[in-house]
Parts: C-alpha cells; sequence; structure tokens
C-alpha cells in the first residue's frame, strides 16, 4: 500500500509540474499561430505588398494594439513600413486626451511615425443634426483618406475582429438586409484593410496578455444603450451558450459567402449597366426590359418567378443608377428599390417616387428616367415651353421651325381622296376647305378640347393625353394646331372630327414631324 501510496503522491506532483508548465507553451504556440493566421488573411486577401507604407489605426483598445504588434512582428516577413496613426474624437475630455498619448508612445516603442488627427465630433455632429456615432466613423475615416492623399500612407490597416464581424451581420439583420448587408465587414475596401476578421476578441487580448502589453478601455463600448453594445454584451453570449457556441465563425463563414455571391451578381450588373443604362446630365435612362432582363410582356399582379430572379439584377442597377447620382448622402433601403421595382413592372406612365440623397425617377412609357441633383433643379426652374407660329399656305408644302421642341413640322397639301396603295389614314388627314384662317400652330395650353375623329365628344386634351399616357415631362410644349381659334390637330390624335378628310374632301393637309438637323 505504501508504494501504491507513493506512485500515486508521484503521479500527482507530475501531473501538478505539468500544469505549472502548460501556459508557457501555449502562449508560444498561440502567439506564432495567430501571426500565421494573420499573414494567412493577408496573403489569401492581398490585403498588403512588399513595399507599401501602412498606417495603423490605433486607437488604444486591445484590438487596435494587436494589431500594431502583430503587424509589427511580420513586418520583415512583409516588407513593409508601418506608421501608427491616431484620431482623437474628443469625445471622453482627458480620456481621449490620454488615448491619443498612449498611441503616440506606442509609435515611439516600435519605431514608427506618429499621425494624429482630432476633430469635436460632439459639435460637428450637433451642428448637422447627425448621429454622433455615424459622424466619428466619417470624420476617421475621412482623416485616413487624407494621410492616402497626401501621400504619407499607401494603406490604412484597421482592427475589425471576427467578433465585430459577427455584431455587424447581426446588426444588418436585425434592422433588415439583403445579400450585401449579410457581406458584413470587408477585408478591403479602397485604402482601408482589415487582417484580423478571422481572430477572435479573447486571442487578440491572451496574446497582449502573454505579450505583457497594457492597453486602454473605452467606457463607452459598455453603454448596453446602444445596439451594437447590447448585441455584444448580451445577444451574442447567448447564442454562443444556448444554441451554437460557434456562432461567430458561422456568422463570418455567411458573412464571406455572401460576399462572394455579391461579387459575382454585382460583376452582371455592372456588365448589363454598360451596355443598357443611358447616361446624360444628371439623368440616367434603362428600358424596362433591358432592367428586367425580359422582353415586353403584361406582368400580374402576382411575380412570377422569372420576375422574381430579374429583380435579383435590377435591384442592383437600380442601386449602382442611384449610387452614382444622388447629390448628397442617403440610404436606398429594400423598400425603396422594390418600389422602383414596381413601378417598372405595372407602374403608370408620368409616376414619379422621391429617393433618399436626392434623386427622382419616373416612368415614360417603357423606360425609367433617373433624375439627382442639379438635373432635377434644372427641371425645377425650367420655365414652361411656349411658342406661337402662323401658318399660310402659298403652295404644296409648307415648313415650321420650332427650336423650343428641337422639331420642324411639315404641313404638306395632298389631292384626296389619296390614291390605291396610299398608306395614309383618313382619320390623320385634315379637310383642306375645312381650315379656317388664322390657322396657328402653338404650344397646347390648360381647357384646350379636342373631339378626336371617331369620338361623339370632345374632350379636355390634358384628359387624352392621360389616357395616352403621356407623363407631365412629355407633353411641355406639346404641339397643337388651331383653325379659327378651334383646335384641329394635335400631336399623336387623330384630327378633329369636324376637321378630318371626308367624303367630300377634295384636297388634304398631312402633318409630319421631324428632328431639326
Amino acid at each position: 500500500m505504501q508504494d501504491k501510496q507513493r506512485r500515486f503522491l508521484a503521479l500527482i506532483v507530475a501531473l501538478l509540474r505539468c500544469h505549472s508548465a502548460l501556459p508557457l507553451l501555449p502562449c508560444a504556440v498561440m502567439g506564432q499561430g495567430l501571426l500565421n493566421t494573420v499573414r494567412d488573411a493577408i496573403e489569401k486577401h492581398g490585403l498588403l505588398r512588399a513595399g507599401e507604407r501602412v498606417g495603423v489605426a490605433v486607437s488604444g483598445g486591445a484590438d487596435s494594439v494587436a494589431l500594431l504588434l502583430l503587424l509589427a512582428e511580420l513586418r520583415k516577413q512583409l516588407g513593409i513600413v508601418l506608421s501608427v496613426v491616431h484620431f482623437n474624437h474628443k469625445l471622453r475630455g482627458k480620456d481621449s486626451d490620454g488615448d491619443e498619448k498612449f498611441a503616440g508612445k506606442l509609435a515611439e516603442k516600435y519605431g514608427s511615425a506618429f499621425h494624429a488627427g482630432r476633430a469635436d465630433i460632439a459639435a460637428k455632429a450637433k451642428s448637422k443634426k447627425a448621429n454622433l456615432e455615424d459622424t466619428a466613423r466619417r470624420a476617421r475615416y475621412d482623416f485616413f483618406a487624407r494621410l492616402v492623399e497626401d501621400g504619407r500612407v499607401d494603406k490604412v490597416a484597421v482592427a475589425h475582429t471576427a467578433d465585430d464581424q459577427a455584431e455587424t451581420v447581426l446588426a444588418h439583420i436585425l434592422r433588415g438586409t439583403g445579400l450585401a448587408g449579410l457581406g458584413g465587414i470587408h477585408p478591403t475596401v479602397g485604402h482601408v484593410v482589415r487582417p484580423l476578421l478571422g481572430v477572435r476578441r479573447a486571442e487578440l487580448r491572451a496574446y497582449l496578455r502573454a505579450k505583457k502589453q497594457t492597453w486602454r478601455e473605452d467606457a463607452t463600448n459598455s453603454d448596453t444603450t446602444r445596439m451594437r453594445a447590447r448585441i455584444r454584451k448580451k445577444l451574442l453570449p447567448i447564442l454562443e451558450k444556448q444554441f451554437q457556441p460557434a456562432v461567430v465563425e458561422h456568422l463570418g463563414t455567411l458573412a464571406e459567402l455572401a460576399r462572394e455571391d455579391e461579387a459575382f451578381l454585382d460583376a452582371v450588373a455592372s456588365e448589363r449597366m454598360q451596355t443598357c443604362v443611358e447616361k446624360g446630365s444628371g439623368q440616367a435612362k434603362i428600358s424596362i426590359g433591358d432592367l428586367l432582363a425580359e422582353k415586353k410582356k403584361d406582368f400580374t399582379t402576382e411575380f412570377t418567378e422569372s420576375t422574381e430572379k430579374s429583380f435579383a439584377i435590377g435591384g442592383r442597377i437600380v442601386r449602382r443608377i442611384v449610387g452614382e447620382l444622388k447629390p448628397r448622402e442617403g440610404q436606398l433601403n429594400a423598400e425603396h428599390v422594390r418600389a422602383i421595382l414596381e413601378l417598372a413592372v405595372r407602374g403608370e406612365n408620368g409616376k414619379c417616387l422621391s429617393l433618399p440623397g436626392g434623386v427622382e425617377v419616373r416612368r415614360e412609357r417603357d423606360r425609367l428616367i433617373f433624375c439627382g441633383g442639379d438635373s432635377i433643379a434644372e427641371r425645377n426652374r425650367r420655365e414652361p415651353v411656349e411658342f406661337e407660329r402662323a401658318i399660310n399656305f402659298h403652295g404644296t408644302e409648307v415648313d415650321v421651325n420650332v427650336p423650343e421642341l428641337g422639331c420642324v413640322f411639315r404641313f404638306r397639301v395632298i389631292d384626296w381622296p389619296a390614291k390605291r396603295g396610299d398608306t395614309i389614314e383618313r382619320e390623320f388627314v385634315l379637310d383642306r376647305d375645312a381650315l379656317q384662317s388664322p390657322l396657328v400652330l402653338r404650344n397646347w395650353r390648360a381647357g384646350d378640347k379636342l373631339r378626336p375623329c371617331g369620338h361623339r365628344s370632345a374632350h379636355k386634351l390634358k384628359r387624352l393625353l392621360n389616357q395616352k399616357r403621356v407623363s407631365r415631362w412629355e407633353r411641355d410644349g406639346w404641339p397643337v394646331l388651331t383653325s379659327g381659334g378651334v383646335l384641329a390637330w394635335a400631336r399623336g390624335f387623330p384630327a378633329a372630327a369636324e376637321f378630318a378628310a371626308g367624303e367630300k374632301t377634295r384636297s388634304g393637309v398631312v402633318i409630319t414631324e421631324e428632328a431639326i438637323s
């Protein structure tokens, strides 16, 4: 028994010795594993290249400090030149200034240049009546952009982690999102790169503790009145403990797959835009058939499966058009996109939608026309098209130039009845002898009435234009011909019944329209 007891005690002592040595091995292994993970992410996504000057955005928090240390260890392998970038939002008084000093000392410790920017974000947000966090983010990234523009850095590395990715995807889902929102945070956007998207926060803190490197805590990150903090402190822990321990990793994978699909669909949309979108000054036009990738047809009130598929590309085209045209900030959400596509499928001619960012879209027959900024203002300022030309027949043909419409109207006198084989339809021919002076070609006016050939009674021209689905933009300057003050003809309609060619007509008048060359 004594031998057994001695062997048991020896085993316990051995286990205790092993246990006391365990932290030393995992720390070393963990550190190398973390370096490999970051280096692999940089190589996989092509985040950094040899010779580039990389500014590491260091707020003073654990994640950004860990990023600096990791890149400092990798800089020789990667062949990059590091500097430290810090933006002081002046939101926490002395603590904000302390963060800046802390970041500056880290730059000095690692022999790197220090680039600091500052702004009173609270005052800026208040003056613009904007969201504080959004204002801070924009100011920070604007500062990064200026560093790149000034040639002080080529890239800016920021410390978004796998946890940040999971929180972002969840936040987008809770607010309502599509495939693009599921893509979450991208590894690279322009000059900004994110090498830590595959790394958990806990790993970074363990790495810093092993390095005996301190960091600064921002108390506002624990403020659960903010949605992101509630997701971080409450929702994710519940999901991990009660539903799926690997929820963060799974959300990261979802984001990656969503970005891949989004990139493919975006490429298809971009290719179609190049061939189908007609761009002008502050405008973009696209036919409904091209937008929906379907031949013209009657859509039912319920969207067909093929229509839904066409929305996948059509929605992206809509977002791109609006993004290029909008003169100010404004987010196009899924409901806006759906409304535009419904306008394309079964909207009324001339119907107009106002969109975020100062963009309007209207339907004109089988096209959607997008207008933004100056184009809208110019249209609103533009005076109505007005013109008036007297018509005098001294032969068989009279040409009337109307520069206001960019057109030439040709009045041609023909023998009537028409010869066999003549394709001119009777209702579009005026009886020359029925026309009385003064003959005037002018723009339509409110109150104008017309009884087209074949109609029993006269109707206001405005009503007829509505029935013909002529939008209010198209009808501006719409040409009409009056005979003795009475409407005898209007563009696109049969001649007025009392002036139309009939059985007794011997001489007719045909009106054609051509663009001024």
